[in-house]
């Protein structure tokens, strides 16, 4: 599993380009249609990974775009056409993050602003490697509270057919940020917001109670929590205190708890 981690802090580099293991009794614990499993959590937790080869290749667009002529072309891999309100790009075996290939067209309208930016991509049958992408994913960058602060809001309406035909949907709302320290042990990553996962006739609504966090030092996630429902089942997740390790406590209503791996 790529971590979500390196996912936040690929994000992050975008924006600023742009301006299981159980501790409590078998007989405590839910049935097993009721759990969630460690699959489940992965699945939640890294959605934006399938699409993120993506986002990288439309910031370099976004970004190159001086005006000095409304086309763009790098040799065979891809082509743009610009307007005053964004560009059309067209993907031809592109290679993008070093394994998957993107195939197909991608429609982009962008905003610019003094404090704020904002893009919003268009899918239609767009492929990273196998994997095909529909529907639309908006972008708003801002600077932090803080100078050595950066913080982006990503909206989601999409939905993503595996190679094995499987389809996973996404509707909802993420903000990232990331506070740059002198080291990187002092370098914070965070998730929060609201979002909506269905897939294998499952639906899971999610909402952070408190920011996900993490540091560049560690693959994990370290602090934090999230609630999700699972067709209607409430169930909490936390990630801890603050130490860096692969495991995260699930907490079912009626009590029981369930130590998972990241």
């Amino acid at each position: 599993m790529k971590k979500l981690s390196s996912k936040i802090l690929t994000f992050s580099l975008v924006a600023i380009a742009l301006a299981g293991f159980q501790s409590c009794s078998e007989d405590a614990m839910p049935g097993e249609g009721e759990k969630l499993t460690q699959a489940e959590l992965q699945t939640i937790l890294n959605t934006d990974e399938i699409a993120g080869a993506a986002d990288t290749a439309l910031a370099d667009l976004f970004a190159g775009n001086t005006a000095k002529t409304a086309t763009a072309k790098d040799g065979e891999c891809y082509s743009a056409e610009y307007t005053e309100t964004g560009f059309v790009a067209t993907f031809n075996n592109c290679l993008l993050n070093g394994t998957d290939n993107a195939n197909g067209t991608v429609s982009v309208t962008y905003e610019v602003g003094e404090e704020e930016s904002s893009f919003t991509a268009t899918y239609q049958d767009f492929y990273v490697g196998n994997i095909k992408i529909n529907g639309t994913r908006t972008y708003e960058i801002s600077a932090g509270s803080q100078e050595n602060s950066v913080s982006f809001t990503v909206e989601s309406d999409m939905t993503i057919e595996m190679e094995d035909e499987s389809i996973i949907s996404e509707n909802g709302t993420k903000t990232f940020g990331i506070t740059f320290g002198d080291e990187l042990e002092s370098t914070v990553f965070s998730l929060s917001g609201n979002w909506t996962v269905e897939t294998e006739g499952n639906t899971y609504s999610v909402q952070t109670l408190e920011d996900l966090q993490g540091n560049a030092t560690c693959e994990y996630l370290t602090t934090g929590s999230m609630t999700i429902s699972k067709n209607g089942l409430a169930i909490t997740v936390d990630f801890g205190n603050g130490e860096c390790d692969d495991v995260a406590t699930i907490i079912y209503p009626n009590g029981a708890t369930e130590e998972i791996t990241l």
